[in-house]
């Protein structure tokens, strides 16, 4: 079993760096943006109706 393992990892090394490095790119820009947005100071919208009924 384990050596099923590492013959798998050697064999898929590259894919499994590089399908790594996404996830982590990833989730390092959704926090990011995350954050970004709750720093943001925000004044609520004030929708008025202009429409002739």
């Amino acid at each position: 079993m384990l050596t099923k393992l590492k013959e798998f990892v050697k064999e898929y090394k590259k894919d499994i760096i590089l399908f790594v490095g996404v996830v982590l790119v990833s989730l390092l820009s959704f926090g990011s943006g995350y954050l970004a947005a709750k720093m943001e100071d925000k004044t609520p919208l004030d929708f008025e109706n202009n429409l002739p009924l």
